[in-house]
């Protein structure tokens, strides 16, 4: 992620046209055009001995500047995404791109309840990051949806357009698509839509619910999205049989398997592993490389 390349004809606002993939990366695409058709899902139980600890100590550090598990998989998956470039591309168009930031988008309620309106945030990642920077932005993303009166602005795009007659809704919709297929949907409109980022997290353990899948969607350029579970205690197993009842979370992963192979996919989950296994790797600087 150093000095941008100049564009070329082919590259969008938001991606660089991979030229130079192998055959089979190039027809997938072709036979298989939508993201929705495309989805790899892994599901992974985490063991949490190590992250409670890292958390324990940032408190007894600054017990008025609070870390939590959610800031830790974030910066996890920025991580995770700068060390392992694959896991963000995106395909539209029946095209390949490699997208020019690393991004991590989320749902913010602002009250929690039944009526409770929903805030989009959003936080765009340097290779200088690390858990401190991570945790500021979240922070900050955080406490503007709640405290903010106005709505994010692909909301507010979304009430305008809802207001027209239903007929040219579904005429808008359908360009707006047009657009979306090449790249060129306004800012405006997808600034701070979840669906045109690097990673989706949702915190179903915040409200209570475990851990599952979540679908991609043909709409944007999302190709990977995180869903986390509620803590809780399990038995952990020895090779001897015997066990240990530790906290843990679960974590679902979606992910447009068009994007790489299956060893690779393999080796992400290890690096993911051994960062909740080592929190205080994150640290260090996002783009510092992680033996595992």
């Amino acid at each position: 992620m150093g000095k941008r390349e100049k564009k070329r004809f082919g590259d969008r606002r938001d991606g660089k046209l991979l030229r130079d993939l192998d055959s089979m990366h190039i027809f997938t695409p072709l036979l298989y055009p939508n993201r929705c058709d495309n989805e790899a899902y892994i599901s992974e139980v985490i063991d949490l001995t190590a992250v409670d600890e890292y958390l324990a100590d940032k408190k007894d550090q600054d017990p008025d500047y609070a870390y939590n598990l959610f800031q830790i998989i974030v910066t996890m998956i920025l991580k995770v995404l700068t060390l392992r470039p694959k896991l963000n591309r995106f395909i539209c168009n029946k095209n390949t791109y490699q997208r020019n930031e690393i991004t991590a988008s989320f749902v913010v309620k602002k009250i929690f309840s039944d009526t409770g309106e929903e805030g989009l945030a959003k936080i765009k990642a340097s290779p200088e990051d690390t858990i401190d920077s991570v945790h500021n932005k979240i922070y900050r993303q955080v406490s503007t949806c709640r405290s903010a009166e106005d709505k994010d602005t692909s909301s507010e795009a979304m009430d305008m357009v809802g207001r027209f007659p239903r007929p040219l809704v579904k005429i808008a919709v359908a360009f707006i698509r047009f657009l979306d297929r090449h790249g060129w949907v306004p800012n405006s409109l997808v600034g701070t839509d979840p669906y045109y980022c690097s990673a989706v997290l949702t915190n179903l353990g915040s409200i209570h619910l475990h851990a599952g899948y979540h679908h991609l969607t043909n709409w944007g350029t999302n190709s990977l999205v995180v869903v986390i579970g509620e803590r809780k205690m399990r038995p952990f197993y020895h090779d001897d049989g015997t066990y240990e009842m530790r906290n843990s979370v679960d974590l679902g992963l979606t992910i447009d398997e068009r994007l790489a192979d299956g060893y690779y996919y393999s080796r992400t989950i290890a690096l993911l592993k051994k960062l909740m296994a080592e929190p205080e790797l994150l640290e260090k600087p996002l783009k510092e490389e992680v033996e595992y």
